[in-house]
């Protein structure tokens, strides 16, 4: 077979702290190491990363420089001079010179849907340039069904243009042993008083001893995660059960982050609230398997990894049932309007005081997981840079 040039837009794959996108940028070019490695592969980064891992014979990297605008000015500049026969472009910014086979993800089209949760120019410029990418690729990928009808019905798109090509969870961190040594991690507490101190630092695996029961949530602090109403069905749920449970908040903070923080001071459980920051992925790891149940209730998803991850350590799952939330979380996960407060708060306490549910939760989580893996996305993936593929229906 004749072998192709395949180009990989790598500029976000390899930033030092991940999120969404980023980690699937990571996992994806990760993966298609195996499946690619006897093709003709180019990964265009930015200048100042590393990559972690070993790449095949056959691949190179390209660093690219620019002080603004490195998609549309400096890597459609390369395209321009040296363009591969197929670029892939990850995370859903198809730049303006582009080879005539250029493949894009889509993974949601979530300002559409909660246009309050971004500003008007993160809601603008994401809505242009995902326009203009779904109109400029050739082929287009989305991350579930859910994301394939939105992008279908809102931006017009040809239905045999889109496959649709699920994500997957880190099979060989969740499945590794607890670390002896993972790096120590700063407690915030939202008040004085609060039986953790703020600043304090100790290991993950004390909060075990020192926090547990907990809630947690893993993303970012962002108003689209719906944080605010997940503090407000936590207040509702303490009010009413004065069950020990504490609520742990994981992740770096996103849009609305200031009216989340007066959202936790204001709490009347503000003590039982605790926000870790930003953390790394062993100490995220560490924080899902001690969890007593793992809250995602986001307002929309174009896919939602955590709750694989989450699933995949036998903890037992809270999610939406809106967006691809419900499809990717199968039968193991309670499922809640994220509108409802009241709802959240009653799955909370259904979880907690029912011990056969929360078993059976788990054990169906468990099994829902061996649905998706890297490996299976890169396969599919490389099926449909090499011209192997079949488009969904």
């Amino acid at each position: 077979m004749t072998k192709v040039t395949i180009g990989i837009d790598a500029s976000r794959a390899f930033l030092k702290r991940r999120t969404g996108i980023e980690e699937y940028a990571y996992q994806v070019i990760k993966h298609l190491r195996h499946e690619l490695r006897d093709e003709s592969v180019v990964l265009y980064m930015r200048k100042g990363y590393t990559i972690d891992f070993e790449l095949p014979t056959q691949w190179s990297v390209r660093e690219l420089w620019a002080p603004r605008l490195w998609t549309q000015v400096r890597l459609s500049w390369e395209m321009f001079w040296h363009a591969p026969e197929v670029l892939f472009v990850p995370a859903h910014t198809v730049p303006i010179v582009h080879p005539r086979r250029t493949v894009v993800v889509i993974h949601g089209l979530e300002y559409e849907f909660c246009p309050n949760a971004y500003s008007w120019w993160d809601r603008w410029y994401m809505r242009i340039s995902i326009w203009c990418s779904v109109r400029w690729a050739s082929e287009v990928v989305c991350v579930s069904e859910n994301t394939r009808r939105d992008v279908i019905r809102l931006y017009g798109v040809p239905s045999e243009k889109i496959s649709v090509i699920g994500e997957g969870y880190d099979e060989t961190v969740s499945s590794r042993p607890p670390s002896r040594d993972p790096d120590c991690i700063e407690l915030n507490a939202t008040q004085p008083g609060s039986p953790i101190k703020s600043g304090m630092t100790m290991q993950i695996q004390d909060i075990a001893k020192n926090i547990k029961p907990y809630f947690l949530f893993i993303g970012r602090i962002e108003e689209r995660k719906n944080i605010s109403r997940m503090i407000a069905a936590f207040d509702i749920f303490k009010r009413e059960t004065g069950l020990p449970p504490r609520l742990v908040l994981a992740g770096k903070p996103g849009y609305g982050y200031e009216k989340i923080q007066q959202k936790v001071v204001s709490s009347q459980q503000a003590e039982n609230i605790i926000e870790l920051g930003y953390v790394s992925e062993e100490q995220k790891w560490e924080l899902l398997r001690n969890a007593e149940v793992f809250l995602f209730p986001s307002l929309y998803e174009g896919f939602g990894i955590p709750v694989l991850e989450a699933q995949s350590v036998g903890t037992a799952v809270i999610t939406s049932n809106t967006s691809s939330l419900p499809a990717v979380a199968g039968e193991g996960a309670l499922l809640v309007d994220p509108e409802s407060e009241k709802e959240l708060a009653e799955a909370m306490h259904r979880l907690v005081s029912d011990s056969a549910l929360k078993s059976a939760i788990i054990a169906n989580g468990r099994e829902n997981v061996q649905r998706y893996s890297w490996d299976n996305c890169a396969n599919e993936l490389t099926e449909l840079l090499l011209c192997r593929k079949v488009k969904n229906d």
